[in-house]
């Protein structure tokens, strides 16, 4: 029976050079409601990904040419791509061979030969988790603000569709999908940094400190001129990463339970991140914290 409705069919894109041997697998995850592409090769496969991005990726390790765990590296250091939970799927059963897995993005390894209901359920959990972290960063673009996700190496794991066009107006780009060198100074703990862009006004850059992942979070906003102390609070709230997403689902019309299901936790927890951003905001009412966010200020 299949578990997404048809208008919802997430995508699974299957790489093997042998993908006649994955029937039974395929025919199980077409059963259950996904729709997969099937690539015999490395190459193959990052060409698909030029056309559609999938949901998610199974990813045999050893294959003629590109290795399944180049093809992972490749896919991870485009930031397009770079969010798509890949699941190896292969024989390599050593210890060094499922590091190496890990160590190259994976976030799953599963042993042939393979149960195919076992790699479903694999599956349909990072799936499931992929998208709800994509939703809930999107949802982060709120009054105005942009966010960027930078890895431990100093990349671009990730930044919001607003902080993506602030990015392309600020000229020393320090290549290699790392962070331009005139943001690099907020890099550092605690720190905000005024940036001068191709275009006024300024960009104002704050720290929000460690995220998931080691990821360190930026908060990126444009100082307009003449504004108010009031339009700064959202940004000078010092809100955590965490509290950053509750506020932006409660903006949008979120109910703490709708919020508890997104996010992945209780709603008494959602609530106790309520209690610290009202707190932080200077508000006492859900309405007047989602007006602030809103851009539309009590």
């Amino acid at each position: 029976m299949s578990l997404h409705p048809e208008s919802d069919r997430p995508v699974v894109l299957v790489v093997d050079d042998a993908p006649s041997s994955l029937g039974v697998l395929c025919d199980t995850l077409e059963s259950a409601g996904y729709t997969v592409l099937v690539a015999g090769d490395g190459e193959s496969a990052l060409q698909r990904l030029e056309l559609v991005t999938p949901d998610a990726i199974l990813l045999d390790g050893l294959m003629p040419g590109l290795s399944g765990f180049d093809t992972c590296r490749r896919i991870k250091s485009t930031p397009a791509w770079a969010h798509v939970p890949v699941i190896f799927m292969t024989g390599l059963s050593e210890t060094a061979n499922v590091v190496e897995g890990f160590a190259c993005g994976g976030v799953d390894y599963v042993v042939k030969p393979l149960r195919a209901q076992e790699v479903l359920a694999r599956l349909h959990t990072h799936a499931r988790n992929a998208r709800i972290t994509r939703m809930a960063r999107d949802a982060v673009d709120v009054a105005g603000l942009g966010v960027v996700f930078i890895d431990a190496l100093g990349r671009i794991a990730w930044r919001s569709p607003q902080a993506a066009v602030w990015l392309q107006g600020i000229e020393d780009d320090a290549g290699g999908g790392h962070l331009p060198l005139a943001l690099q100074a907020a890099l550092e703990v605690d720190s905000t940094q005024v940036v001068r862009t191709q275009t006024d006004p300024p960009l104002s850059v704050r720290n929000m400190g460690t995220a998931t992942l080691g990821e360190t979070m930026l908060l990126l906003e444009l100082q307009r001129e003449g504004a108010s102390a009031s339009a700064s609070r959202l940004s000078n709230a010092a809100l955590t990463p965490r509290e950053t997403e509750v506020l932006s689902w409660l903006a949008k019309g979120k109910t703490n339970r709708d919020i508890a299901d997104i996010l992945g936790m209780s709603p008494r927890t959602v609530n106790k991140h309520l209690e610290h951003i009202f707190e932080k905001l200077g508000v006492e009412t859900r309405a007047a914290a989602a007006a602030l966010a809103s851009g539309h200020l009590p």
